[in-house]
Protein backbone atom coordinates (compact mmCIF):
# COMPACT_ATOMS: atom_id res chain seq x y z
CA UNK A 1 0.00 0.00 0.00
CA UNK A 2 2.70 2.44 0.94
CA UNK A 3 4.41 2.25 -2.36
CA UNK A 4 1.25 2.37 -3.64
CA UNK A 5 0.83 5.74 -2.33
CA UNK A 6 3.94 6.84 -2.93
CA UNK A 7 3.74 6.22 -6.87
CA UNK A 8 0.30 8.17 -6.92
CA UNK A 9 2.10 11.03 -4.99
CA UNK A 10 5.16 11.25 -7.76
CA UNK A 11 2.04 11.21 -10.43
CA UNK A 12 0.09 13.82 -9.33
CA UNK A 13 3.62 15.92 -8.92
CA UNK A 14 4.48 15.27 -12.10
CA UNK A 15 0.77 16.44 -13.67
CA UNK A 16 1.75 19.53 -11.72
CA UNK A 17 5.00 20.24 -12.47
CA UNK A 18 4.18 19.93 -16.17
CA UNK A 19 1.32 22.30 -16.04
CA UNK A 20 3.76 24.82 -14.05
CA UNK A 21 6.26 24.85 -16.92
CA UNK A 22 3.27 25.25 -19.47
CA UNK A 23 2.07 28.16 -17.72
CA UNK A 24 5.58 30.37 -17.21
CA UNK A 25 5.93 33.15 -14.79
CA UNK A 26 2.26 33.97 -15.33
CA UNK A 27 1.00 32.87 -12.38
CA UNK A 28 1.99 34.55 -8.88
CA UNK A 29 4.31 32.43 -6.61
CA UNK A 30 2.10 32.43 -3.95
CA UNK A 31 -0.60 31.30 -5.85
CA UNK A 32 0.81 28.47 -8.36
CA UNK A 33 -1.27 27.66 -11.80
CA UNK A 34 -2.75 23.99 -11.71
CA UNK A 35 -3.87 22.10 -14.45
CA UNK A 36 -7.71 21.86 -15.22
CA UNK A 37 -9.15 18.22 -13.54
CA UNK A 38 -9.79 17.23 -17.49
CA UNK A 39 -9.82 13.83 -18.26
CA UNK A 40 -6.27 14.03 -19.77
CA UNK A 41 -4.73 14.66 -16.28
CA UNK A 42 -6.83 12.09 -14.62
CA UNK A 43 -5.59 9.56 -17.37
CA UNK A 44 -1.80 10.44 -16.65
CA UNK A 45 -2.28 9.95 -12.76
CA UNK A 46 -4.09 6.21 -13.07
CA UNK A 47 -1.24 5.50 -15.71
CA UNK A 48 1.47 6.72 -13.44
CA UNK A 49 -0.10 4.62 -10.21
CA UNK A 50 0.54 1.68 -12.53
CA UNK A 51 -3.65 0.91 -11.60
CA UNK A 52 -5.01 -2.10 -13.76
CA UNK A 53 -8.07 -4.41 -13.32
CA UNK A 54 -8.86 -7.91 -14.06
CA UNK A 55 -12.63 -8.62 -14.80
CA UNK A 56 -13.98 -12.05 -14.56
CA UNK A 57 -17.18 -11.81 -16.72
CA UNK A 58 -20.15 -14.02 -16.56
CA UNK A 59 -20.80 -13.31 -19.78
CA UNK A 60 -19.15 -14.68 -23.80
CA UNK A 61 -17.56 -12.42 -25.81
CA UNK A 62 -20.38 -12.67 -28.48
CA UNK A 63 -23.28 -12.14 -26.78
CA UNK A 64 -24.79 -9.01 -26.71
CA UNK A 65 -23.63 -8.07 -23.24
CA UNK A 66 -20.31 -9.30 -23.72
CA UNK A 67 -19.98 -7.08 -26.93
CA UNK A 68 -21.27 -3.44 -25.23
CA UNK A 69 -18.92 -4.92 -21.89
CA UNK A 70 -16.04 -4.99 -24.01
CA UNK A 71 -16.84 -1.51 -26.28
CA UNK A 72 -17.47 0.58 -22.39
CA UNK A 73 -14.41 -1.06 -21.24
CA UNK A 74 -11.95 0.33 -23.86
CA UNK A 75 -13.74 3.46 -23.53
CA UNK A 76 -13.51 3.27 -19.99
CA UNK A 77 -9.70 2.56 -20.48
CA UNK A 78 -8.86 5.75 -23.21
CA UNK A 79 -10.54 7.82 -20.46
CA UNK A 80 -9.25 7.02 -17.36
CA UNK A 81 -5.85 5.62 -18.49
CA UNK A 82 -6.85 2.50 -16.60
CA UNK A 83 -6.15 -1.01 -18.23
CA UNK A 84 -8.52 -3.97 -17.82
CA UNK A 85 -8.18 -7.17 -18.87
CA UNK A 86 -11.46 -8.52 -19.13
CA UNK A 87 -12.12 -12.25 -19.69
CA UNK A 88 -15.13 -13.70 -20.84
CA UNK A 89 -15.61 -16.71 -18.68
CA UNK A 90 -19.34 -17.15 -19.78
CA UNK A 91 -21.87 -19.11 -17.11
CA UNK A 92 -20.05 -22.60 -16.48
CA UNK A 93 -16.96 -21.20 -16.48
CA UNK A 94 -17.75 -18.50 -13.66
CA UNK A 95 -20.02 -20.99 -11.96
CA UNK A 96 -17.00 -23.67 -12.09
CA UNK A 97 -13.85 -21.44 -11.82
CA UNK A 98 -14.18 -18.89 -9.70
CA UNK A 99 -14.02 -20.69 -6.62
CA UNK A 100 -11.02 -22.50 -6.90
CA UNK A 101 -9.65 -19.23 -8.65
CA UNK A 102 -10.36 -16.79 -5.35
CA UNK A 103 -9.19 -19.70 -3.16
CA UNK A 104 -5.63 -19.66 -4.66
CA UNK A 105 -5.53 -15.80 -4.70
CA UNK A 106 -5.51 -15.20 -8.33
CA UNK A 107 -5.82 -11.82 -9.08
CA UNK A 108 -9.44 -11.12 -9.90
CA UNK A 109 -10.96 -6.96 -8.70
CA UNK A 110 -14.14 -7.40 -10.68
CA UNK A 111 -16.54 -10.25 -11.17
CA UNK A 112 -20.37 -10.56 -11.96
CA UNK A 113 -22.97 -13.42 -11.98
CA UNK A 114 -26.77 -13.26 -10.19
CA UNK A 115 -27.13 -11.61 -6.89
CA UNK A 116 -28.16 -14.76 -4.86
CA UNK A 117 -24.92 -16.84 -5.81
CA UNK A 118 -22.66 -14.11 -5.93
CA UNK A 119 -23.57 -12.92 -1.94
CA UNK A 120 -24.24 -16.68 -1.02
CA UNK A 121 -21.66 -18.35 -2.97
CA UNK A 122 -18.62 -15.86 -2.75
CA UNK A 123 -19.85 -13.79 0.06
CA UNK A 124 -16.77 -14.03 1.70
CA UNK A 125 -14.42 -12.94 -0.87
CA UNK A 126 -16.78 -9.37 -0.96
CA UNK A 127 -15.93 -5.66 -0.19
CA UNK A 128 -18.03 -4.13 1.26
CA UNK A 129 -19.46 -1.02 -0.93
CA UNK A 130 -21.44 1.13 1.65
CA UNK A 131 -19.11 3.60 1.94
CA UNK A 132 -18.42 3.86 -2.03
CA UNK A 133 -22.15 4.34 -2.24
CA UNK A 134 -22.52 6.77 0.22
CA UNK A 135 -19.76 9.20 -0.99
CA UNK A 136 -20.62 8.75 -4.71
CA UNK A 137 -24.21 9.29 -3.97
CA UNK A 138 -24.64 6.48 -6.24
CA UNK A 139 -28.27 5.32 -5.25
CA UNK A 140 -30.03 8.68 -6.32
CA UNK A 141 -30.41 6.83 -9.42
CA UNK A 142 -30.28 3.25 -8.84
CA UNK A 143 -33.33 1.36 -8.29
CA UNK A 144 -34.57 0.86 -5.12
CA UNK A 145 -35.95 -2.64 -4.72
CA UNK A 146 -32.94 -4.05 -6.81
CA UNK A 147 -30.76 -2.28 -4.44
CA UNK A 148 -32.72 -3.29 -0.98
CA UNK A 149 -32.37 -6.97 -2.50
CA UNK A 150 -28.87 -6.53 -2.88
CA UNK A 151 -28.32 -5.84 1.05
CA UNK A 152 -30.75 -8.30 1.69
CA UNK A 153 -28.70 -10.75 -0.23
CA UNK A 154 -25.36 -9.60 1.52
CA UNK A 155 -26.96 -9.72 5.20
CA UNK A 156 -27.84 -6.52 5.50
CA UNK A 157 -24.46 -5.03 3.84
CA UNK A 158 -24.30 -3.83 0.48
CA UNK A 159 -21.50 -5.29 -0.98
CA UNK A 160 -22.79 -5.63 -5.01
CA UNK A 161 -23.94 -3.34 -7.41
CA UNK A 162 -26.98 -4.90 -9.37
CA UNK A 163 -27.21 -4.54 -13.29
CA UNK A 164 -29.24 -6.16 -15.92
CA UNK A 165 -32.41 -6.43 -14.04
CA UNK A 166 -35.46 -8.79 -14.72
CA UNK A 167 -38.48 -9.61 -13.78
CA UNK A 168 -40.38 -13.27 -14.25
CA UNK A 169 -43.76 -12.71 -15.20
CA UNK A 170 -45.87 -14.04 -18.28
CA UNK A 171 -45.32 -13.17 -21.55
CA UNK A 172 -48.04 -13.37 -24.53
CA UNK A 173 -48.44 -12.93 -27.87
CA UNK A 174 -50.53 -9.86 -28.24
CA UNK A 175 -51.42 -10.35 -31.76
CA UNK A 176 -53.07 -13.74 -30.49
CA UNK A 177 -54.75 -11.90 -27.84
CA UNK A 178 -56.47 -9.76 -30.43
CA UNK A 179 -57.65 -12.22 -32.65
CA UNK A 180 -59.25 -14.07 -29.49
CA UNK A 181 -60.73 -10.93 -28.55
CA UNK A 182 -59.13 -10.00 -25.51
CA UNK A 183 -58.87 -6.34 -24.81
CA UNK A 184 -56.95 -6.58 -21.20
CA UNK A 185 -54.74 -8.81 -19.34
CA UNK A 186 -55.77 -10.99 -16.59
CA UNK A 187 -55.44 -10.01 -13.30
CA UNK A 188 -57.05 -12.71 -11.50
CA UNK A 189 -58.04 -16.14 -11.33
CA UNK A 190 -60.92 -16.27 -13.37
CA UNK A 191 -59.78 -13.46 -15.74
CA UNK A 192 -57.07 -15.72 -16.82
CA UNK A 193 -58.98 -18.55 -17.31
CA UNK A 194 -61.22 -16.81 -19.54
CA UNK A 195 -58.05 -15.87 -21.83
CA UNK A 196 -57.51 -19.65 -22.01
CA UNK A 197 -61.06 -20.28 -22.53
CA UNK A 198 -61.19 -17.63 -25.62
CA UNK A 199 -57.43 -18.53 -26.76
CA UNK A 200 -58.38 -22.09 -27.30
CA UNK A 201 -61.73 -21.30 -29.21
CA UNK A 202 -59.71 -19.16 -31.41
CA UNK A 203 -57.52 -21.76 -32.61
CA UNK A 204 -54.30 -21.37 -30.13
CA UNK A 205 -52.41 -22.86 -28.07
CA UNK A 206 -52.84 -20.68 -24.15
CA UNK A 207 -49.70 -22.06 -22.35
CA UNK A 208 -46.40 -23.72 -22.88
CA UNK A 209 -43.19 -23.75 -20.77
CA UNK A 210 -39.88 -25.56 -20.76
CA UNK A 211 -38.18 -28.31 -18.54
CA UNK A 212 -36.19 -25.59 -17.24
CA UNK A 213 -38.67 -22.90 -16.06
CA UNK A 214 -42.16 -24.94 -15.37
CA UNK A 215 -41.48 -24.99 -11.76
CA UNK A 216 -41.91 -21.54 -11.49
CA UNK A 217 -45.58 -21.83 -12.64
CA UNK A 218 -46.22 -24.24 -9.84
CA UNK A 219 -44.31 -22.00 -7.31
CA UNK A 220 -45.99 -19.12 -7.71
CA UNK A 221 -49.15 -20.66 -7.74
CA UNK A 222 -48.80 -21.91 -4.84
CA UNK A 223 -47.40 -18.69 -3.43
CA UNK A 224 -50.37 -16.85 -4.54
CA UNK A 225 -52.50 -18.70 -2.27
CA UNK A 226 -50.32 -19.53 1.16
CA UNK A 227 -47.04 -17.20 0.14
CA UNK A 228 -43.71 -18.49 -0.56
CA UNK A 229 -43.36 -19.71 3.02
CA UNK A 230 -45.98 -22.38 2.01
CA UNK A 231 -44.11 -23.47 -1.28
CA UNK A 232 -40.47 -23.81 1.10
CA UNK A 233 -42.35 -25.58 3.40
CA UNK A 234 -43.64 -28.26 0.98
CA UNK A 235 -40.47 -27.79 -0.54
CA UNK A 236 -37.65 -28.39 2.45
CA UNK A 237 -39.88 -29.73 5.00
CA UNK A 238 -42.30 -32.12 3.45
CA UNK A 239 -45.39 -30.47 3.74
CA UNK A 240 -47.18 -30.87 0.95
CA UNK A 241 -50.68 -32.03 2.47
CA UNK A 242 -51.54 -28.34 2.69
CA UNK A 243 -54.25 -26.22 1.44
CA UNK A 244 -52.44 -24.17 -0.89
CA UNK A 245 -50.69 -27.04 -2.30
CA UNK A 246 -53.77 -28.77 -2.75
CA UNK A 247 -55.21 -26.10 -4.31
CA UNK A 248 -52.42 -25.13 -6.61
CA UNK A 249 -52.55 -29.22 -7.76
CA UNK A 250 -56.18 -29.13 -8.39
CA UNK A 251 -56.01 -25.63 -10.57
CA UNK A 252 -53.42 -27.24 -12.80
CA UNK A 253 -55.54 -30.72 -13.11
CA UNK A 254 -58.30 -28.34 -14.24
CA UNK A 255 -56.25 -26.56 -16.80
CA UNK A 256 -54.71 -29.79 -18.15
CA UNK A 257 -58.06 -31.42 -18.29
CA UNK A 258 -59.48 -27.93 -20.16
CA UNK A 259 -56.67 -28.66 -22.86
CA UNK A 260 -54.78 -25.36 -21.97
CA UNK A 261 -51.30 -26.74 -21.81
CA UNK A 262 -49.66 -27.46 -25.24
CA UNK A 263 -49.50 -31.31 -25.49
CA UNK A 264 -45.74 -31.28 -26.02
CA UNK A 265 -45.39 -29.72 -22.62
CA UNK A 266 -44.40 -33.22 -21.00
CA UNK A 267 -41.96 -33.39 -23.30
CA UNK A 268 -40.46 -29.68 -24.47
CA UNK A 269 -36.87 -29.68 -23.03
CA UNK A 270 -35.19 -25.89 -23.77
CA UNK A 271 -35.75 -24.11 -25.55
CA UNK A 272 -38.29 -26.45 -27.69
CA UNK A 273 -41.02 -24.35 -26.08
CA UNK A 274 -39.87 -20.67 -26.26
CA UNK A 275 -37.85 -21.14 -29.76
CA UNK A 276 -40.17 -23.52 -31.45
CA UNK A 277 -44.26 -23.37 -30.02
CA UNK A 278 -44.02 -19.54 -28.43
CA UNK A 279 -41.44 -17.76 -30.56
CA UNK A 280 -43.13 -18.65 -33.90
CA UNK A 281 -46.71 -18.05 -32.78
CA UNK A 282 -48.66 -20.96 -31.55
CA UNK A 283 -48.86 -20.67 -27.94
CA UNK A 284 -49.96 -17.45 -26.38
CA UNK A 285 -48.58 -17.70 -22.92
CA UNK A 286 -45.21 -18.51 -21.63
CA UNK A 287 -44.48 -18.01 -17.88
CA UNK A 288 -40.19 -16.70 -18.03
CA UNK A 289 -37.76 -13.83 -17.79
CA UNK A 290 -37.20 -10.40 -19.23
CA UNK A 291 -34.17 -12.02 -20.87
CA UNK A 292 -36.78 -13.75 -22.91
CA UNK A 293 -37.23 -10.67 -26.12
CA UNK A 294 -33.82 -10.97 -26.14
CA UNK A 295 -33.28 -14.50 -26.36
CA UNK A 296 -35.88 -15.32 -29.01
CA UNK A 297 -35.44 -12.07 -31.10
CA UNK A 298 -34.05 -13.38 -34.01
CA UNK A 299 -36.98 -15.37 -34.22
CA UNK A 300 -39.86 -13.17 -33.54
CA UNK A 301 -37.88 -10.24 -35.22
CA UNK A 302 -36.31 -6.03 -33.63
CA UNK A 303 -39.75 -5.04 -34.33
CA UNK A 304 -41.91 -7.57 -32.36
CA UNK A 305 -43.49 -6.22 -28.82
CA UNK A 306 -44.17 -8.79 -26.66
CA UNK A 307 -46.91 -8.63 -23.98
CA UNK A 308 -46.41 -8.94 -20.68
CA UNK A 309 -48.29 -8.93 -17.13
CA UNK A 310 -47.77 -10.06 -13.44
CA UNK A 311 -49.25 -13.44 -12.48
CA UNK A 312 -52.58 -13.82 -11.13
CA UNK A 313 -54.14 -12.99 -7.91
CA UNK A 314 -56.12 -16.41 -7.06
CA UNK A 315 -59.30 -16.61 -4.94
CA UNK A 316 -58.78 -16.35 -1.00
CA UNK A 317 -54.41 -16.33 -1.94
CA UNK A 318 -52.47 -14.26 0.21
CA UNK A 319 -49.87 -12.25 -2.60
CA UNK A 320 -51.27 -10.22 -4.71
CA UNK A 321 -49.64 -9.13 -8.53
CA UNK A 322 -47.08 -6.85 -6.44
CA UNK A 323 -44.82 -10.43 -6.22
CA UNK A 324 -42.84 -11.23 -8.35
CA UNK A 325 -39.29 -13.14 -8.72
CA UNK A 326 -37.50 -9.68 -9.47
CA UNK A 327 -33.72 -10.85 -10.06
CA UNK A 328 -30.31 -9.39 -11.59
CA UNK A 329 -26.73 -9.64 -12.41
CA UNK A 330 -24.74 -8.30 -9.84
CA UNK A 331 -20.99 -6.50 -10.09
CA UNK A 332 -19.07 -7.21 -6.73
CA UNK A 333 -15.11 -6.30 -5.85
CA UNK A 334 -12.70 -8.57 -4.87
CA UNK A 335 -11.81 -7.70 -1.31
CA UNK A 336 -8.22 -8.19 -1.54
CA UNK A 337 -8.48 -6.09 -5.04
CA UNK A 338 -5.06 -3.41 -4.80
CA UNK A 339 -7.43 -1.32 -6.84
CA UNK A 340 -10.45 -0.79 -5.42
CA UNK A 341 -11.01 2.60 -5.85
CA UNK A 342 -10.71 2.10 -9.95
CA UNK A 343 -12.72 -1.29 -9.26
CA UNK A 344 -15.86 0.54 -8.65
CA UNK A 345 -15.01 3.62 -10.82
CA UNK A 346 -15.92 1.01 -13.56
CA UNK A 347 -18.84 0.05 -11.76
CA UNK A 348 -19.93 3.50 -12.06
CA UNK A 349 -19.10 3.40 -15.72
CA UNK A 350 -20.72 0.36 -16.73
CA UNK A 351 -24.27 1.26 -14.68
CA UNK A 352 -24.56 4.70 -14.99
CA UNK A 353 -25.57 6.89 -17.94
CA UNK A 354 -24.27 5.86 -21.67
CA UNK A 355 -23.37 2.87 -21.27
CA UNK A 356 -26.07 1.63 -19.16
CA UNK A 357 -28.52 2.88 -21.76
CA UNK A 358 -26.18 1.25 -24.08
CA UNK A 359 -26.26 -2.12 -22.60
CA UNK A 360 -29.74 -2.41 -22.19
CA UNK A 361 -30.21 -1.30 -25.52
CA UNK A 362 -28.10 -4.05 -26.85
CA UNK A 363 -29.30 -7.06 -24.90
CA UNK A 364 -33.03 -5.74 -24.22
CA UNK A 365 -32.67 -5.57 -20.58
CA UNK A 366 -33.42 -3.43 -17.98
CA UNK A 367 -31.47 -0.60 -17.26
CA UNK A 368 -29.77 0.27 -13.89
CA UNK A 369 -29.86 3.50 -13.92
CA UNK A 370 -32.84 5.67 -13.64
CA UNK A 371 -32.37 8.08 -15.73
CA UNK A 372 -32.50 5.66 -18.50
CA UNK A 373 -35.90 6.08 -18.68
CA UNK A 374 -36.24 5.32 -22.59
CA UNK A 375 -36.67 1.39 -22.35
CA UNK A 376 -35.67 -0.69 -25.91
CA UNK A 377 -39.49 -1.18 -27.33
CA UNK A 378 -39.78 -4.60 -27.48
CA UNK A 379 -39.63 -4.48 -23.45
CA UNK A 380 -42.42 -1.59 -23.64
CA UNK A 381 -45.02 -3.59 -21.67
CA UNK A 382 -42.42 -5.39 -19.13
CA UNK A 383 -41.64 -2.14 -17.45
CA UNK A 384 -45.11 -1.42 -15.55
CA UNK A 385 -45.19 -4.69 -14.65
CA UNK A 386 -41.61 -4.27 -12.90
CA UNK A 387 -42.75 -0.78 -11.49
CA UNK A 388 -45.59 -2.36 -10.06
CA UNK A 389 -43.65 -5.02 -8.41
CA UNK A 390 -42.98 -4.22 -4.64
CA UNK A 391 -41.97 -7.33 -3.19
CA UNK A 392 -39.98 -10.60 -4.11
CA UNK A 393 -40.01 -13.96 -4.58
CA UNK A 394 -36.74 -15.78 -4.99
CA UNK A 395 -36.55 -18.33 -7.81
CA UNK A 396 -39.41 -19.94 -8.65
CA UNK A 397 -41.10 -19.11 -5.23
CA UNK A 398 -38.73 -21.68 -3.51
CA UNK A 399 -40.02 -24.15 -5.68
CA UNK A 400 -36.64 -25.18 -6.81
CA UNK A 401 -35.10 -24.57 -3.32
CA UNK A 402 -34.19 -28.31 -2.90
CA UNK A 403 -32.00 -30.26 -5.45
CA UNK A 404 -33.39 -33.63 -3.59
CA UNK A 405 -36.90 -33.19 -4.57
CA UNK A 406 -36.65 -31.04 -7.69
CA UNK A 407 -36.97 -33.77 -10.62
CA UNK A 408 -39.45 -35.58 -8.53
CA UNK A 409 -41.70 -32.72 -8.15
CA UNK A 410 -41.41 -31.82 -11.84
CA UNK A 411 -42.22 -35.17 -13.27
CA UNK A 412 -45.68 -34.67 -10.47
CA UNK A 413 -46.57 -31.63 -11.13
CA UNK A 414 -45.92 -31.99 -15.33
CA UNK A 415 -48.05 -35.30 -14.26
CA UNK A 416 -51.01 -33.55 -12.95
CA UNK A 417 -51.00 -30.92 -15.76
CA UNK A 418 -51.33 -33.65 -18.60
CA UNK A 419 -53.92 -35.46 -16.02
CA UNK A 420 -51.93 -39.05 -15.27
CA UNK A 421 -52.31 -38.51 -11.72
CA UNK A 422 -54.61 -37.07 -9.75
CA UNK A 423 -54.14 -34.03 -7.02
CA UNK A 424 -54.38 -36.76 -4.44
CA UNK A 425 -52.06 -39.36 -5.64
CA UNK A 426 -49.62 -35.90 -6.20
CA UNK A 427 -50.18 -35.88 -2.33
CA UNK A 428 -49.26 -38.74 -1.81
CA UNK A 429 -45.88 -38.64 -4.37
CA UNK A 430 -44.46 -36.15 -2.76
CA UNK A 431 -44.75 -37.17 0.88
CA UNK A 432 -43.52 -40.28 0.13
CA UNK A 433 -40.41 -38.62 -1.90
CA UNK A 434 -40.23 -36.51 0.80
CA UNK A 435 -39.60 -39.00 3.44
Amino acid sequence: MKTRTLALILALTLVLSLSLAGCGDSAPASQPAVAPADSGAEAAVAAASGASLVYWSMWEATEPQGVVLQEAINAFTAETGIPVDVQFKGRQGIRQGLQAALDAGTVIDIFDEGVDRVNMNWGSYLLDLEAYVKDSGYEATAIAPFMDACREAGGGTLKSIPYQGSIFAWFYNPDIFEKAGIAAVPTTWDEFLDCCAKIKAAGYIPITSDDAYFLSNFGYHVARYGGQEAVLDAVENGNWDTEPVRKAVEDFYELGKNGYFSPNLTSNVWPNGQNVEFALGDVAMYLNGSWLPNEIRGLAGDDYVWGCFSYPTVPGGVDDTSYANTSFQVFAINKSSQYPDEAFKLIEWLTKGEWDLKLSQGSLGVPADTTNTEWPAQMANVKPVLEGTANRYIWAAGAENNADITPVLLENVLNICSNKITPDEFISNMLAASK
